[in-house]
């Protein structure tokens, strides 16, 4: 197992200064992986978040089923479809 990389502080936004209605907390609740990348499905109070991330990621952080984690949305895009 690589160790966790340390990264300096000093351009790091803090998370609090992030918009929060981009963020869900939440608990993983799966995690299919693949060779490069892998999906991490978040439990929220909102409903489920899924995030496809590389799976070197997902080891670098540490991260399981259980795990509690801030899920960060960033949309570029929002299509609406009529019903």
């Amino acid at each position: 197992m690589r160790p966790l990389v340390s990264y300096p502080t000093e351009n790091v936004v803090p998370i609090q200064s992030i918009n929060a209605r981009n963020q869900f907390r939440g608990r993983i609740k799966e995690i299919i992986d693949g060779p490069v990348v892998s999906e991490v499905d978040v439990e929220t109070p909102h409903g489920i978040v899924t995030s496809v991330i590389t799976t070197r990621s997902v080891k670098d952080l540490q991260l399981r089923v259980g795990t509690e984690v801030l899920a960060l949305v960033k949309a570029t895009e929002v299509s609406i479809a009529k019903l």
